[in-house]
């Protein structure tokens, strides 16, 4: 019995050695590689930065418009300076017709016009509905969402004032014509995105496909190179034939070890830098990440047996990265996505990681709302740890002079 024991211990701590070789071998490759080095450090720690700091503004203010006041009475002018007042909007040019603002409008020096016409007072006076046109340039959602915001928020501001001077002219006065002109009061709560702004709607989303893209374009260009250097790692020259298990072991704590740093930088300290919606629970944001980690490494690991060489992977990698943004259901319903896109989705971690981690990070969520992006990414990790293996073996059982070059050693 107790040479049972001895001998499982023996086993154990030779495996264990080996795996924890493979892994410093795999760590080595990494940082002799300099091109790797740019991908799983310079880029992971760069990008964040420079996408963080372009979209450090987000929202538009004080965007600038044209107004075409036809009219040219109090009541217009009154409109034309509330309109000027609002954070959102400034009023760059005072035109006499919609043909003057064709040029700045083109020349992108003005991004909406208001058209008020001639009409506009004499209707107001003679108790009748008027007319304001307000032209949005659509070239960006930012700039159409500052033009609706400061334009209606003015013109409903100004239609409550006429309505309670209608009321006075009545006889209704005082308190007793604001409730009648405003019979109820309401209270906008916006959740998770309160300044309404681009970064913080888009980043969270971008912060975990540059996690999934890094760590696949970085995998999958270590096995082009070695399929380009026909050369053979060492960890397979001191390991019999076979030892799927404990190669794929290694390998994955390296990229794992290597990413948990990256992640916690990522996820973590970036959204608290730049002023990103960080309200979710560290542990549980880091909790969350230990199975995405494992997918994408084994998904990578899977797709890195049929690289060629060490640019293939950069192509996969731009050609997936916005494909699996959209896919991902944060900037379009997933319920409007058709069916074949979002079982499609399902192939890829990054699906499952964007929406578990906006909700975690930007909804204050725990783990327990977001069990099903979790137990799909311990199954994702799962069943691409098994694809792995059987490549692996695929690519062991082709000739000799490929068949280790295929495991990307």
């Amino acid at each position: 019995m107790n040479n049972k024991k001895t001998n499982f211990f023996a086993w154990f701590f030779h495996e264990t050695r080996r795996i924890i070789y493979i892994m410093l071998d795999e760590f080595r490759l990494v940082f002799r590689d300099s091109g790797l080095v740019v991908v799983f450090l310079g880029a992971t720690a760069l990008y964040p930065l420079l996408y963080s700091s372009i979209y450090r503004n987000e929202t538009v203010r004080e965007m600038p418009i044209a107004v075409v006041d036809q009219s040219n009475t109090s009541r217009s002018r009154d409109l034309v300076q509330r309109i000027d007042a609002t954070p959102d909007l400034s009023v760059a040019y005072r035109l006499n017709n919609l043909e003057e603002a064709k040029d700045p409008f083109h020349r992108q020096k003005i991004h909406g016009v208001i058209f008020i016409p001639k009409e506009y007072s004499e209707k107001i006076n003679r108790n009748e509905q008027a007319t304001v046109s307000i032209y949005s340039d659509m070239s960006s959602f930012l700039y159409y969402r500052a033009m609706m915001l400061g334009a209606n928020f003015a013109i409903l501001q100004v239609g409550k004032d006429i309505k309670t001077e209608r009321l006075n002219a009545s006889g209704i006065t005082g308190q007793s014509a604001e409730l009648t002109a405003a019979p109820f009061d309401h209270e906008g709560n916006i959740l998770y995105n309160e300044g309404m702004g681009f970064a913080s709607f888009l980043l969270p989303a971008l912060l975990i496909l540059m996690i999934h893209q890094t760590l696949f374009f970085g995998i999958t260009m270590i096995a082009g190179t070695a399929r380009e250097e026909q050369r053979i790692h060492e960890d397979f020259s001191v390991h019999h034939r076979g030892r799927f298990f404990q190669t794929l072991v290694g390998k994955s704590w390296c990229y794992f070890g290597l990413y948990m740093v990256v992640t916690a930088y990522i996820l973590l300290l970036i959204p608290r830098l730049f002023q990103l919606p960080h309200i979710g629970n560290p542990m549980d944001i880091m909790r969350f990440m230990i199975p995405f980690l494992f997918s994408v490494i084994f998904f990578s690991m899977t797709i890195s047996v049929f690289i060629r060489n060490r640019e293939t992977g950069l192509v996969v990698f731009l050609f997936f990265s916005v494909i699996l943004l959209f896919m991902s259901g944060f900037s379009w319903p997933q319920s409007n996505i058709h069916w074949f896109w979002r079982t499609f989705g399902t192939l890829f971690p990054a699906t499952f990681g964007i929406q578990g981690y906006i909700k975690i990070n930007s909804m204050g969520a725990d783990l327990n709302h977001v069990q099903f992006e979790y137990v799909a990414l311990w199954i994702q990790a799962a069943v691409y740890f098994i694809t792995t293996m059987v490549v692996y073996r695929m690519a062991e059982n082709k000739n000799p002079a490929e068949k280790r070059i295929q495991l990307g050693e």
